[in-house]
């Protein structure tokens, strides 16, 4: 291969590589204000900047921002797209005949940018000299970090894909591929390696940055898409028995502005809609670009959004099986989606009126009544900014929740479950349950297997639309053979589409495969 990766997307933005001139002595000069790396990595204030950067590189077009929301989101069963984009509605669908779609690229190249900065920083710092032990640690501790995420999202979407774990020597070099199997246990040494110096909590500007909590439960998770249940449910204890964390009263507020960073929060994506002055469109992750994420724009409904991104009918069906207490609706609906029932004391008959679930301060169907197409649709609402103002833009300023602890309490209670502790597992489902109003399930009602089922239920009831039901689909295998594909087709007709042995994963981006390299993945 020529070219890596991680080189050519990553060091084409760093280093000047050629010039072109008529003369051999202007061709031999070097300028000397050009950083070096002597010059870049002096104290621990150059330190902490590189660390700032690769924590920016999730703010990427590719990452958190944009179209890390469409891969994993509106892949999956609960979500899909109807854009007048072609190319970008037939990615969501399994259909993707352009194996350099600029999308795919993006989330690519974005990935392996950050890990290149990680990659910096964990060769970099250790020769710093001068500089405070512990924050020394914590800086190498947090790049693993951020490199483990990149990596955990890579192999999910791509699943082989080369590993890189140094910067690169050369323009030339290039990284081997390595198997799922690889990456996974790549990714479990990162983390593994970053939590014991990465501190339990931060005050004032490092609010944001990955805590011990944020690798130990990310560290759970790669545990459980590997089935190892035991692992994970010791890393998920270490969370619960942490007292760092728990869940809010109030479900929507996980998904504003005004309530981030907050106790239910293990590890956010920080935005802002402070204007940088650079291209708000388009999003590069440097000093310049905006700072706001764009899901907002992309999904917002028919008037405010591209409406890029829809909602599959069954996911109200399933928030509307079960009553509260008090006899209501379950209060997570109108906080997930914009749909034209209205909400009722009386639960579950409603009549369509005026008095529907408002959308951006409107009644639904007072703003969408006479077209009959969007009178039927229904719309994300979760990280859309109606709750504050009435409009979109591609500047939100609400952080990205990676992962929170009401996802941890339901992974413990699976991972108990797969190891024959049901009993165990039910009073942490019954935490999530009592913030949403519902009714406490009984232990002696559940086998084993009913309780898989009913954790299948929990999870889109309380996740949808937060971008782990593709990593639940994986685990659960319901990807990887025809009955769970007959659900989900049920669930979606997308997944007609889906073809067994090679849609779980992406295609590799062509233009790196062209290289010689890396093999594409089966069927493509």
């Amino acid at each position: 291969m020529k070219s890596s990766v991680l080189t050519r997307w990553s060091l084409a933005g760093t280093l000047l590589l050629s010039v072109t001139a008529c003369e051999k002595n202007i061709l031999d000069q070097v300028n000397p204000n050009l950083p070096t790396t002597e010059s870049s990595w002096k104290n621990s204030d150059d330190a902490v900047k590189a660390s700032t950067a690769a924590y920016a590189g999730l703010q990427g077009l590719g990452m958190y921002r944009r179209w890390l929301n469409f891969a994993f989101d509106l892949r999956d069963d609960t979500g899909f797209s109807q854009s007048p984009w072609g190319e970008l509605a037939d990615f969501t669908k399994f259909v993707q005949t352009n194996y350099n779609f600029e999308v795919s690229q993006n989330i690519w190249r974005d990935h392996y940018r950050t890990i290149f900065r990680c990659n910096q920083i964990i060769a970099n710092v250790p020769t710093i000299t001068g500089m405070d032990a512990t924050l020394q640690k914590r800086v190498i501790a947090e790049a693993k970090f951020l490199r483990a995420l990149s990596y955990f999202n890579l192999v999910s979407l791509y699943g082989n894909v080369p590993i890189a774990l140094t910067p690169p020597a050369n323009l030339n070099e290039a990284y081997p591929q390595g198997t799922e199997a690889q990456v996974w246990t790549q990714v479990i040494s990162d983390l593994q390696a970053a939590q014991p110096d990465l501190p339990i909590s931060y005050t004032g500007a490092d609010v944001g940055r990955a805590t011990r909590g944020a690798a130990t439960t990310l560290l759970g998770k790669a545990y459980m898409q590997n089935k190892r249940w035991a692992d994970a449910s010791g890393q998920f204890a270490q969370v619960i028995s942490s007292g760092q964390y728990r869940l809010t009263a109030n479900y929507a507020d996980n998904f504003r502005h005004t309530t981030e960073n907050n106790a239910e929060s293990i590890f956010e994506v920080q935005f802002s809609d402070e204007k940088k002055g650079g291209n708000d469109a388009g999003g590069g992750p440097d000093a310049t670009s905006s700072q706001g994420g764009q899901r907002s724009q992309f999904w917002g409904v028919p008037g405010f959004g591209f409406n890029d991104g829809e909602v599959r009918p069954w996911v109200v069906r399933e928030l509307l099986q079960e009553p509260t207490t008090t006899g209501q609706r379950d209060p997570r609906l109108a906080a997930t989606v914009f749909y034209n029932r209205r909400d009722l004391t009386q639960f579950p008959t409603a009549l369509p009126s005026d008095a529907d679930t408002l959308a951006y301060g409107v009644g639904f169907l007072t703003r969408y009544g006479k077209d009959a197409r969007n009178r039927a649709r229904v719309y994300w609402r979760k990280y859309q900014t109606d709750y504050y103002r009435n409009f979109e833009d591609f500047d939100s300023p609400i952080n990205q929740r990676v992962m929170r602890y009401a996802d941890v309490l339901l992974l413990q209670a699976e991972a108990l479950n797969e190891q024959n502790q049901t009993s165990a597992a039910i009073p942490l489902i019954n935490q999530v349950r009592q913030r949403a109003g519902l009714a406490p399930l009984v232990a002696s009602a559940f086998t084993q297997a009913t309780l898989r089922t009913q954790l299948m239920h929990e999870r889109v009831t309380e996740l949808t639309g937060e971008g782990v039901r593709w990593f639940d689909l994986q685990r659960w295998g319901l990807l990887e053979n025809a009955t769970g594909l007959a659900l989900l087709r049920a669930h979606d007709p997308d997944f007609n589409n889906f073809v067994l042995g090679k849609s779980r994963l992406l295609p590799l981006v062509q233009s790196d495969v062209d290289l010689g390299r890396l093999t594409q993945n089966p069927g493509w």
